[in-house]
């Protein structure tokens, strides 16, 4: 498994799976474009670096940013993201206002974000995760209910293998859905996961898949 991790993003997402990687003993670099944004994690030993140096030092790459920014990051990181397993922890949430508690999506119900990502770095192998649930449950999350599941989907197989070996790792159950063409049902998820905090101040959730039988 791979033990070098580069993290591009410097908000909570960003932070949460940099100090989770970090505690799991992995080799991990945040990368952003303000440094004085991860000065909390540099103080606790992990170090920062451009965008573009992170990806070169990362086997694996986590993209955790605002899902406007997700195509000028993944443009910043270039070449460093080829031929490696990326983690898209992105969701494509517009600028506006969430309406009656459900986000604002600048997709459509037959795009997603990470298609997107996909087709404009052919060379990296995009795997969703980490992006319906917040980021206070990322790492190891405890629920009465045991475990909850991550949804994934990627065109790589091994890239997704070595991703839902992470994930485990995490403490997720994990649920795959195939290709890119599973983000258009993963990224929504985060509009659903959301509605209730904004609905009626809730936030301590997950989701779980259960089979009869």
């Amino acid at each position: 498994m791979t033990k070098r991790v580069g993290v591009i993003g410097s908000g909570a997402v960003a932070k949460t799976l940099a100090r989770g990687f970090a505690k799991k003993g992995y080799d991990v670099r945040i990368g952003t474009r303000d440094a004085s944004k991860v000065a909390d994690v540099v103080a606790e030993g992990i170090a920062a670096g451009t965008v573009a140096e992170v990806a070169a030092h990362g086997e694996l790459i986590v993209l955790a940013v605002k899902g406007t920014a997700a195509l000028e990051a993944a443009a910043a990181a270039g070449a460093g993201l080829d031929g490696k397993p990326v983690i898209d922890t992105t969701n494509p949430i517009g600028d506006a206002p969430p309406q009656d508690g459900i986000l604002n999506f600048f997709t459509g119900p037959n795009d997603s974000l990470m298609e997107r990502l996909q087709a404009a770095h052919p060379g990296a192998h995009f795997v969703k995760a980490w992006s319906c649930v917040g980021s206070g449950f990322m790492v190891d999350p405890q629920f009465a209910g045991g475990p909850p599941t991550m949804f994934t989907c990627g065109n790589d197989a091994a890239a997704k293998t070595q991703v839902i070996e992470v994930l485990r790792e995490f403490g997720w159950d994990v649920e795959d859905l195939g290709r890119a063409t599973g983000a258009r049902a993963i990224e929504p998820l985060c509009q659903l996961w959301c509605a209730p905090g904004f609905q009626r101040n809730q936030w301590a959730h997950a989701y779980k898949v259960l089979r009869a039988g």
